[in-house]
């Protein structure tokens, strides 16, 4: 846990949703929680995580530890996403569209959170196929993962920045 000890100062969280699972068990019902949380420092870095138990304050805070474990630094332009890209997550199915400054975060619940945690300020999302947070979530995040700059596309092709353009 050392490594994350200087980020976890300037980190956000964010709860989506609390699910409450009832197991059906010879003397009644037992009730459990899933949380599904979503972390970010505002500045391109964010991570989502899910977590279970049979308290919702400690549900919470195992989704914080699964979601600071799996962060990922995304590629920002002018606080909107560089280009188009489709995330995708079991059913669910996240577009997201770059857009120009002053158009806000156009996105539904699940997605919104994500985004935000992120630090995109201006983009256009529409959600299609499952509307399960859960999917929704890791659907957005991969789709953010996709994202790349063009400094590293002008790498990768062996061209300049003015080319790309071009």
């Amino acid at each position: 846990m050392a490594r994350f000890e200087k980020q976890e100062s300037d980190l956000q969280e964010n709860v989506v949703f609390i699910n409450r699972v009832a197991k059906v068990v010879k003397g009644g019902r037992r009730f459990s929680f899933a949380a599904v949380v979503v972390v970010g420092d505002g500045k391109g870095k964010v991570g989502a995580g899910l977590g279970k138990a049979s308290e919702v304050p400690e549900a919470i805070r195992k989704g914080v530890e699964d979601a600071k474990k799996n962060m990922i630094s995304i590629a920002l332009k002018n606080g909107t996403v560089p280009h188009e890209a489709l995330g995708i997550y079991g059913a669910g199915k996240v577009v997201m569209k770059p857009a120009a400054e002053g158009t806000g975060v156009k996105a539904g619940g699940p997605v919104r959170a994500v985004l935000a945690m992120a630090g995109v300020r201006n983009v256009l999302t529409k959600s299609l196929g499952s509307s399960n947070p859960i999917n929704m979530v890791k659907a957005t995040i991969n789709g953010l993962a996709q994202l790349q700059n063009v400094q590293t596309v002008a790498a990768l092709r062996g061209k300049t920045v003015d080319e790309i353009y071009n």
